[in-house]
């Protein structure tokens, strides 16, 4: 089995759930009022998917202005970026759209771009269409999930839908692999039309 290294950067504005996100995934636990990531925080975990093993090197950036001039020494190089928006607030998947202009002008070349709309499961307060976000995530060859750090809905997928993205490149040897690697079942995507299970390759 072959083991690929991957830099990936979560970005969005603060108190979008971006570190809930990182933490379901990595430690598949929930936390309702975690505190605001001051800088940036590093988490990795590893999937296996098609015979591969995927290390995720995350970078959790901060959302507050204040930090914003920091975000470019954490996904400059970076293979792939998340970048994360509140479906409940119209204003944080405006400043979704800044942060995708500034990685096609400072990401690399061939960054694979996806987009969670999380907090999903709050369904009577979204202010943010399904079909508005998915609409720009096809304008902007992204991937498009909605997902839900609380019911962990969406969030191994968009992950593995990376994946499945990246260019085949920088295999590493198998002696590199991670001991708390897990396995993926393989789940076909959901319909877009969906309003609870929207995840777009």
């Amino acid at each position: 089995m072959s083991m690929r290294e991957i830099k990936l950067c979560l970005l969005g504005d603060s108190g979008v759930g971006k570190s809930s996100l990182v933490v379901r995934f990595v430690n598949d636990k929930f936390t309702a009022n975690l505190e605001s990531t001051i800088g940036a925080s590093f988490m990795s975990k590893t999937l296996v998917v098609n015979d591969t093993s995927y290390k995720f090197q995350i970078w959790d950036t901060a959302g507050q202005e204040k930090y914003r001039g920091l975000a470019p020494m954490y996904y400059r190089g970076a293979a792939a970026a998340i970048v994360v928006y509140d479906v409940t607030r119209e204003a944080s998947f405006q400043t979704l759209k800044d942060w995708i202009r500034e990685l096609k002008q400072y990401g690399s070349d061939n960054i694979v771009l996806a987009i969670a709309g999380n907090k999903c499961d709050l369904e009577d307060l979204r202010e943010v269409s399904t079909r508005t976000a998915l609409e720009y995530a096809e304008e902007n060859n992204a991937i498009f999930c909605e997902t839900s750090a609380k019911t962990a809905h969406n969030v191994s997928q968009i992950f593995t839908l990376i994946t499945q993205r990246l260019p085949s490149e920088s295999l590493l040897p198998q002696s590199l692999t991670d001991s708390g690697s897990i396995q993926l079942q393989h789940r076909s995507s959901a319909s877009p039309s969906g309003k609870k299970n929207c995840c777009k390759h």
